[in-house]
């Protein structure tokens, strides 16, 4: 039996491994549970699964949930504190890291430095602490199977030990506004970028979907976990999302990874990895294809595709400082002080007042990140709607 530690158990990712962990009994045991302020549910998973300890990182949350949880045997921690703690404390075969931005990042090292493997479906912890990561992981031995479905799909069709990769093609639904007039996002509300075509996904990730940053991210992400420079890393706009990504051999041939729009084939496979399993999901059916459509990017109707692969080229960091102000800008949308094209615009400018640096420390690390986030907000008081 494979013991889980689930961070963001209460977000997208954390529930829907919740729903494959149902559909494994006996398989895995839930050890660990950590969300944020969602403690209604957290304490509900916790009566379901009967973890070892919970923890709430949010402080009046973590309080709600001491007075409402009746069993004396679960240990319940509050903070990041807590998280770290929990992970030293209690033994795990695997951490699925699901909390959502800068936030993971710590956890994750904390994990890989004690040998913990990684089911990684927070993106910014590469991003931003791609260099903090691979030293970590070189350490231990830990291994990182990814969550997102690009990555899974990239995971599952690169051939072990094959020295004849050409080209990551890496697949991307192109948002809901991938036919609107350039002129048109500039009046874009919240309401109508949060509703993605294909995905049900948390809110951040969703406008990330529509800016195109969150591909921008990925191709970041690919190129660390994967050790492909950025001029063979392509995206590939496949509005359909049916093929999750491609990778492209020497000898012309592609391989491809097809599946329905569904988070929890690539969660799945990064708990029973190298196995695969039956499940009882729906299964793709290729009858009721119309068709499959690719088509390139565009940049300019998507500037923050363009700055995330210049960015990822600059490296050091660079892609945290990108990450830190991406995460303002996001924020700032979804409260409608700054517009849809304002989000592009404000971390393209943060990273512009940044010279590179190597990483020293996940310390070093956090000063970086507050300080874009500080250019950020300077920003957004500046250009406040």
């Amino acid at each position: 039996m494979k013991r889980l530690a689930i961070l963001g158990a209460t977000g997208s990712i954390g529930t829907q491994t919740l729903q494959v962990v149902d559909a494994f009994p006996g398989r895995f045991d839930v050890v660990l549970l950590a969300g944020h302020s969602n403690w209604q549910l957290l304490l509900k998973q916790a009566e379901k699964y009967q973890p070892a300890c919970v923890v709430v990182t949010e402080p009046a949350a973590f309080a709600r949930f001491q007075q409402e949880n009746t069993d004396p045997k679960l240990v319940v921690l509050s903070g990041m504190e807590g998280v770290l703690k929990a992970l030293e404390q209690f033994p795990v075969d695997m951490m699925v890291g699901a909390m959502s931005g800068a936030a993971g990042i710590e956890p994750t090292l904390k994990a890989l430095e004690l040998g913990i493997d990684l089911a990684l479906a927070n993106k910014e912890t590469l991003v931003s602490g791609g260099s903090l990561v691979r030293k970590a992981q070189q350490k231990s031995g830990a291994k990182i199977i990814p969550v997102d479905s690009e990555h899974s799909a990239i995971f599952q069709c690169i051939e072990p030990g094959s020295s004849c990769l050409n080209k990551i093609l890496l697949t991307a639904s192109g948002g809901p506004f991938r036919t609107w007039e350039k002129k048109a996002l500039y009046q874009v509300t919240p309401q109508q970028a949060l509703k993605h075509p294909n995905w049900s996904m948390g809110r951040k990730i969703t406008i990330d979907s529509a800016t195109l940053m969150n591909k921008g991210l990925e191709v970041i992400e690919a190129n660390w976990l994967f050790d492909v420079d950025y001029d063979h890393i392509q995206v590939l706009v496949h509005p359909q999302s049916v093929i999750h990504s491609m990778v492209e051999y020497g000898d012309g041939s592609v391989l491809a990874h097809l599946g329905r729009a569904d988070m929890r084939i690539p969660i799945q496979y990064a708990l029973t990895w190298p196995e695969r399993q039956g499940n009882p999901f729906p299964k793709l059916d290729f009858t009721q294809l119309a068709g499959l459509e690719f088509y390139a990017p565009d940049f300019e109707k998507f500037p923050a595709l363009a700055l995330a692969y210049a960015v990822g080229r600059t490296g050091k960091s660079a892609p945290a400082v990108l990450n830190g102000a991406n995460e303002v800008a996001v924020a700032a949308f979804l409260q409608e002080q700054i517009g849809f094209m304002d989000i592009p615009a404000l971390v393209q400018w943060v990273v512009e007042q940044h010279i590179p640096v190597e990483i020293e420390s996940f310390a070093h690390l956090m000063e970086l990140d507050r300080w874009a986030r500080q250019k950020a907000q300077q920003f957004v008081q500046q250009h406040r709607q």
